[in-house]
């Protein structure tokens, strides 16, 4: 067979098959940039904010995951699910302060029961009122939670947590996953963080049920715990597959080991938290986020014979301080949340509307053929820069991060505020019209970007 098309080398195919390629990768680039500088453009007073800051702040932060190019903006004040900046730009907040703003910016029980605590006092050094009838409605909430002690934080939480389980077993090493965050002291995504506290682990791969029941075949004797999200939060709202929570309650359980569910972010879920959705319960839980009513709040609970080594009563208890664990507001609004606002209705009700949200955006993706994907479970949801599927961090990172930017700029654009990364926790405060707004939005967005991956 003759041909009068000229014939290439092996190189030059190759390069012409890269020559779109980049192509596409300096568009993006340059979408990203213009992005940024309109961003910028528009919030004059929050750049100026920022630079003073930095003068005592390093980068102007002292929380990192705020922090976004070229500058976050200020909030001025909020209510409901809305948030206004410093420059006078309005958002839907649909980030509910990861997770934590739960109830929106001005729920009025909250309100309410917060200035009549204030009226009494703010630090009285002694017992409250509040304190042991929030202990009982959390309890109530998490059969597997026979008693529960309160801290500031989720980090606190399962720091004491692990502590509880390394004290209790004798043992020292932790079992963990990749992607995993437990707080600022405990964070495995990318291998891990250099901040960690000094524990002992061996790392595991989520939602791997061989090689996690390896790991523990070979670590089961030295394991003091297996600390574990029932779905990833911060690693990008993947849900544990049943199969893989199963295999560890049952080992943990046959080696003597302490099962510990962290469920500062999943403790939404449902009525009793994701345990209740997967039907399992672990030997301790770990609470956060929004159990404060929005303040500073965290809890970690279980086993009656494990959690009773800290009643002070008893000889030889074990110490467990901090000055703001059972501070009256937190107490008094956590209270008042979770015994005037967040019915079990309500809980089902918001989680419906998360997993309306989901599909509509998966919805949304398929009609652009854009390369992203949703994940999660009900009120929580993680988009990603690719087109899925995503069950692993490791799926996840294969993402372009550039389309979760833009995507994040060119909402804000249109006052819709979501994590940079691509996280969304929906409040109470979120209606069904502004879901159904928000993904008439997304839509917009990507048929305006479209030329970028098409």
């Amino acid at each position: 067979m003759s041909s009068t098309a000229p014939l290439r080398s092996d190189g030059a195919a190759a390069m012409a098959a890269v020559a779109p390629v980049v192509a596409v990768h300096a568009a993006l680039d340059e979408a990203v940039g213009d992005a940024r500088a309109r961003y910028a453009d528009g919030r004059p007073e929050s750049e100026r904010l920022h630079a003073e800051a930095s003068a005592s702040l390093p980068g102007g932060n002292t929380r990192s995951v705020l922090f976004f190019h070229p500058f976050p903006f200020r909030v001025r004040r909020g209510w409901d699910c809305h948030l206004e900046d410093v420059d006078g730009h309005v958002y839907v907040d649909l980030l509910g302060e990861y997770t934590a703003g739960l109830y929106g910016h001005s729920n009025p029980a909250i309100r309410a029961a917060i200035e009549r605590t204030l009226a009494d006092g703010i630090s009285f050094g002694a017992h409250n009122t509040y304190e042991g009838r929030l202990a009982a409605e959390v309890c109530r909430r998490f059969p597997s939670m026979d008693l529960v002690r309160f801290t500031n934080s989720g980090t606190e939480a399962n720091l004491m947590a692990v502590s509880l389980a390394r004290i209790a077993t004798g043992r020292s090493k932790l079992a963990v996953f990749e992607g995993a965050y437990h707080g600022g002291l405990l964070s495995f995504a990318h291998g891990g963080s250099p901040v960690n506290a000094p524990y002992e682990v061996v790392v595991g791969t989520y939602n791997d049920v061989g090689g996690a029941h390896r790991l523990l075949a070979e670590h089961g004797r030295e394991l003091a715990a297996v600390l574990v999200e029932p779905m990833l939060g911060s690693g990008g709202c993947i849900p544990a597959e049943p199969a893989f929570l199963q295999m560890l309650r049952d080992q943990t359980t046959a080696q003597g080991t302490v099962l510990v569910f962290d469920e500062v972010m999943t403790s939404r879920l449902s009525p009793g938290g994701a345990q209740a959705l997967y039907g399992i319960a672990p030997d301790l839980t770990t609470l956060g986020k929004y159990f404060g009513g929005g303040l500073s709040f965290g809890a970690f609970g279980g086993r009656r014979d494990l959690m009773a080594r800290f009643d002070p009563s008893q000889p030889g208890a074990l110490g467990h301080a901090g000055t703001f664990n059972n501070n009256v507001l937190s107490m008094a609004a956590g209270l008042a949340g979770l015994s005037e606002v967040l019915t079990p209705d309500a809980v089902v009700a918001l989680n419906r509307r998360g997993d309306r949200l989901r599909d509509s955006l998966a919805a949304s993706f398929r009609r652009a053929a854009a390369p992203l994907s949703a994940t999660g479970i009900g009120s929580l949801v993680g988009i990603h820069g690719t087109p899925g599927p995503v069950r692993t961090p490791a799926d996840a990172e294969r993402g372009d991060d550039r389309l979760l930017e833009l995507l994040f700029l060119d909402l804000l654009d249109r006052g819709w505020y979501v994590a940079r990364r691509g996280f969304i926790a929906l409040s109470l405060a979120v209606t069904d019209d502004l879901v159904e707004g928000f993904v008439a939005t997304v839509d917009e967005v990507l048929a305006a970007r479209s030329s970028l991956w098409r």
